[in-house]
């Protein structure tokens, strides 16, 4: 016979009544955690863009060389006699492409000139033409493609389309033809008067896209129902907040204006012999750059090393103040 087994009979749930004597246990309000979770703290400083650039900054190495050689190449072009106190125009012939020597760590040129104070001297006028050719484009650029941006309509066609006859128009080869113009009365304010007169339609361009981006946000259409104008909107809200773009596109351009000028001075058509520069001296070291070839080296050494620092500098300001590039 098969085995039988026996099974317990299934009870079903227990009465409620036999239930009534249980213990039920409850925990307290503050043990949940839930105040500690919703807890907001408002106490501190909201951080801004600016803020955290520089927390993304002084944490980058790129940052640090660039500022470096920044600070190096500022001091120098401002403060020369400080690094050397030899003439950079006190030329002797008898000295020709002479050798180092005590007092002169580069040498001598073919017109017997100290190589190493006309470097340091020459980054005076590269620097400040630099430097002034930025600063006008930023103002005229930024003035130009904010109108067009934040007025739209006519405004923004007509600025609009003379932004895109000078963009059309080659820099260098602008630029040249204007100082042939200029070749009796070639200055340093017009060497930056002609580069800064080609060179705003990129800054115009990056200011006009940053407005229309800005001024459709709610602080701007907040400051408009309090009846704030339309210029103390665009000068106190839209500019600040569109600043961004335009201070990494000038980092770069500075760089890009001193090689514009170098490029002129190389031709003959730029700054006056009489006018110390890195590019002159570039120009008159082809010369001689089979017998030594260290005269060009210098110079050109110290301009690639300037336009180096300002391109990096770009680059860190550039992922520093990139929204993309902050969200990685």
């Amino acid at each position: 016979m098969p085995d039988i087994i026996h099974t317990e009979p299934v009870r079903g749930p227990e009465p409620v009544a036999a239930r009534r004597h249980q213990e039920h246990f409850f925990a307290d309000l503050d043990e949940t955690g839930l105040g500690a979770v919703d807890a907001v703290h408002d106490t501190g400083a909201p951080s801004s863009l600016w803020s955290e650039a520089w927390q993304k900054l002084r944490r980058r190495p790129t940052f640090w060389i660039s500022a470096a050689i920044i600070l190096v190449v500022v001091a120098v072009a401002a403060f020369p006699s400080l690094f050397t106190e030899q003439n950079p125009r006190f030329c002797e012939l008898s000295n020709s492409l002479g050798d180092r020597a005590p007092g002169h760590p580069f040498g001598y040129d073919r017109q017997g000139c100290d190589i190493y104070a006309r470097t340091i001297y020459g980054a005076r006028a590269s620097v400040m033409v630099g430097v002034l050719t930025t600063t006008a484009v930023v103002i005229l650029g930024t003035v130009i493609g904010a109108v067009a941006g934040f007025f739209g309509g006519w405004f923004d066609t007509i600025l609009s389309r003379i932004t895109d006859i000078f963009f059309a128009i080659p820099l260098v080869l602008a630029a040249i033809v204007i100082m042939q113009v200029f070749s009796e009365r070639r200055t340093t304010l017009v060497v930056v008067a002609v580069l800064a007169s080609f060179g705003w339609t990129q800054i115009a361009r990056i200011t006009r896209g940053s407005v229309m981006s800005v001024k459709q946000n709610d602080y701007v259409t907040a400051a408009k129902s309090l009846g704030l104008g339309k210029v103390a909107t665009l000068a106190r809200h839209i500019l600040p907040n569109a600043a961004a773009p335009i201070i990494v596109y000038a980092t770069v351009a500075l760089g890009a204006f001193i090689v514009a000028e170098a490029t002129l001075s190389f031709l003959g058509i730029g700054l006056p012999p009489s006018i110390v520069s890195w590019g002159g001296d570039i120009s008159q070291a082809q010369a001689s750059l089979r017998s030594r070839p260290a005269v060009l080296f210098y110079p050109a050494g110290a301009l690639a090393l300037t336009v180096l620092g300002f391109i990096m500098m770009g680059d860190a300001v550039r992922d520093a103040l990139d929204p993309k590039v902050r969200n990685r």
